[in-house]
């Protein structure tokens, strides 16, 4: 089994010349406060949204807009971007490909798990738990920088 451990990228503030870039662009994508921490029930972490772009159509780019204009339907994150700063960070797909057997869902799904292993409840903005992988469709194990949002 190889093990496969996941940086983020420096964070950018959650604004449309830094989304605009990203149109086209499939892969995850990771929404958080830059001023406060949320107290999940294991440690605190300042990530509130783990989402997903599953083709270049609906890319990540037209994903975060939607967020950023409130036309996703996820109030969290519109109220959290009233009253605090927020940024974003992503993991364009592409890049893991060689790395990730299985579909874009199955990876948001394992990052979302891990977060709960670690958290112990989803992203505050998060209204779907995803699904469950099964372990013995994995030949890799992702190690994931949480840190970065600590």
């Amino acid at each position: 089994m190889t093990e496969i451990k996941i940086f983020f990228d420096e964070g950018q503030k959650f604004e449309p010349r830094n989304i605009k870039p990203l149109v086209g662009i499939a892969g995850l994508y990771f929404i958080f406060n830059n001023e406060i921490k949320v107290h999940y029930p294991f440690d605190k972490s300042r990530l509130i949204y783990i989402g997903m772009s599953e083709k270049k159509t609906n890319s990540i780019g037209k994903r975060l807009q939607g967020h950023l204009e409130g036309t996703s339907g996820n109030e969290g994150i519109v109220s959290y971007g009233k009253v605090n700063s927020l940024y974003f960070t992503y993991i364009n797909f592409e890049m893991l490909k060689r790395m990730w057997p299985l579909s874009i869902e199955n990876l948001e799904s394992y990052f979302i798990l891990d977060f709960v292993k670690r958290y112990g409840v989803y992203p505050i903005c998060n209204n779907k738990s995803g699904h469950h992988i099964l372990q013995s469709d994995l030949n890799s194990v992702l190690t994931v920088d949480w840190k970065y949002f600590e």
